[in-house]
């Protein structure tokens, strides 16, 4: 698939981030677009961007979905088909997810099981929802968002990042599959898995609001203790008020997503570039090349004080 101008994209976490910058790109290609997310303003900022980008002809639709939920994914692939009166699409983009669920021994189970089923079964609902109406494609692409914890499960030795990272390998792990699956059952349908680094988005701004199921931006007082729990295990804020707390994940959700070595519209150029060339597995960000390098050198201490301290010292994982 060398061209999208007139293709059909179904956009999963289309609201912000890689999602709203693949909306943009697609639609500036000739693309027409349907995208989902749980956050209403943020679909309709997404929206009003694509309609003020998009070429004259071309349409984007936004609609409300849970992806962790079966039945919202099938309501969603059914007001695709309604929306643009069509049997098929051509690309799938699998890309919704949130951070959370970090402590698998005393974290809090409802959060992460719940961050695992975005992460995870998003992709796989919509997979299966969607398999239909790619395979009814002349020409179709599958493209799943791992991370570069889909290879290595942690974010340093002392932070849990268990249930983010154990939906990544699932979301890899699932991908290669496919691709055999694909070849064997649907040969023109292509897969590939992306494993974006350090990427300039929201998701840590936004997790907390989707985790919580609230539309507010204030933290609960149930989530601040469970950050000061998180905090106290590094060995920090010890001594902070819960504003104080506030604050500091407040920052640290807005450095994110503005310090980030990769931009979320660099990413998408990147992974379309990935979809262009056919290509099963794609890296976005040079901290993941680097990351995904180390690893297979020496995985067996990947998990290592030292391992880590070589990866800081490394120039591209220092891009920021």
């Amino acid at each position: 698939m060398k061209d999208f101008g007139g293709k059909l994209a179904v956009i999963t976490g289309g609201g912000t981030g890689m999602g709203r910058a693949l909306c943009r790109q697609l639609i500036q290609e000739g693309a027409d677009v349907a995208t989902c997310d749980v956050i209403e303003e943020n679909l309709l900022e997404t929206k009003r961007l694509c309609e003020e980008e998009a070429p004259q002809g071309r349409k984007i639709t936004t609609h409300i979905c849970d992806v962790s939920n079966e039945d919202q994914v099938y309501e969603f692939a059914q007001a695709v088909r309604s929306a643009h009166d069509t049997d098929h699409i051509d690309l799938l983009f699998n890309n919704a997810g949130v951070g959370g669920g970090a402590q698998f021994v005393d974290g809090d189970r409802d959060e992460w099981e719940r961050t695992f089923n975005i992460c995870w079964f998003g992709v796989y609902f919509c997979a299966r929802a969607f398999i239909p109406m790619l395979h009814a494609s002349q020409d179709a692409h599958m493209v799943n968002t791992s991370s570069v914890n889909g290879f290595w499960a942690t974010i340093g030795p002392q932070s849990a990042h268990s249930a983010y990272s154990a939906a990544k390998f699932a979301v890899k792990g699932f991908t290669e599959a496919l691709v055999t699956d694909f070849a064997n059952n649907a040969p023109h349908v292509k897969v590939s898995v992306v494993m974006p680094g350090h990427i300039g988005t929201s998701i840590a701004i936004n997790s907390g609001r989707i985790l919580s199921g609230s539309n507010s931006d204030e933290i609960t007082d149930e989530q601040i203790e469970r950050v000061r729990a998180r905090f106290s295990a590094m060995g920090l804020g010890e001594d902070a008020t819960d504003d104080q707390l506030r604050e500091a994940v407040k920052a640290m959700g807005e450095g994110f997503r503005d310090n980030a070595p990769t931009t979320a519209e660099q990413a998408a150029a990147i992974i379309l570039d990935g979809v262009r060339e056919e290509r099963w597995r794609i890296l976005v960000g040079d901290d993941a090349h680097l990351l995904d390098q180390m690893v297979r050198e020496d995985p067996e201490n990947a998990y290592t004080e030292a391992f880590m301290e070589k990866l800081r010292e490394s120039t591209q994982w220092n891009l920021s």
